[in-house]
C-alpha cells in the first residue's frame, strides 16, 4: 500500500509517469523502506495507463464486492437460531447519565478544530 500511496502522491504532484527513483525518494522522505520488487511490479502494471481510468475501474470492481455485516444484524434481531430463546419483552430502559460539558481550556494554545 505504501508503494501505491507514493505513486499516487507523485501523480498528484504533477509527475504523470513516476520512476522507481521518484517513489523511493517519496518513501525515503517519511522514513519508509522501499521494496524494489513491489515498486517494479507496480510500475509495470500501470505503465501506459491513465490513473483516473485505473481508479474508476477499481471503483467498479469494488462496487460488486459484498461488504457483509448487514445480515448478522438482521439475524440477531429476529431472535437468533432455531434453539435460541427470545429475549424477554420487559427490559429495563437504560438510565442515561448526564455528561457535564467541560469548560474550554487554554491547553490547545488558542487553536480549535472548529474555529
Amino acid at each position: 500500500m505504501k508503494v501505491i500511496a507514493a505513486y499516487l502522491l507523485a501523480v498528484l504532484a504533477g509527475n504523470t509517469s513516476p520512476s522507481a527513483v521518484d517513489l523511493k525518494d517519496i518513501l525515503g522522505s517519511v522514513g519508509a523502506e522501499a521494496d524494489d520488487d513491489k515498486i517494479e511490479l507496480l510500475l509495470s502494471e500501470v505503465k501506459g495507463k491513465d490513473i483516473t481510468e485505473l481508479i474508476a475501474s477499481g471503483r467498479e470492481k469494488l462496487a460488486s464486492v459484498p461488504s457483509g455485516g448487514g445480515g448478522a444484524v438482521a439475524f440477531a434481531a429476529t431472535g437468533g437460531g432455531g434453539g435460541a430463546a427470545p429475549a424477554p419483552s420487559a427490559v429495563e430502559p437504560k438510565k442515561e447519565e448526564k455528561v457535564e460539558e467541560k469548560e474550554e481550556s487554554d491547553d490547545d494554545m488558542g487553536f480549535s478544530l472548529f474555529d
